[in-house]
């Protein structure tokens, strides 16, 4: 355990991804940090995506929003998966 990376710039209109391992029997833990109320089934839909699309297997990721958009949040997300990989292969 203990790799991590660190994508993204929280800025207006960008966030930050984190992503570490973690012993979560079998599980994925994420949280979503934003002042941006209101868009709770946005963000649900974006992380069902990026879900169907990974193994996210005993995975922390941790998201510090600063109002991207969808697009955004999801290229993020996979920045982050793909830094994540490499690091760990």
């Amino acid at each position: 355990m203990g790799k991590a990376v660190l994508v993204g710039v929280v800025t207006s209109g960008n966030l930050e991804v984190m992503v570490e391992r973690a012993d979560l029997n079998g599980t994925c833990q994420v949280e979503v940090s934003t002042s941006a109320q209101g868009f709770g089934s946005i963000w649900q839909a974006v992380l069902d995506d990026f879900a169907a699309r990974h193994d996210l297997a005993d995975l922390r990721i941790s998201i510090n929003d600063g109002g991207a958009t969808p697009a955004v949040v999801s290229l993020r997300l996979d920045q982050a998966m793909e830094e994540f990989l490499g690091m760990v292969s």
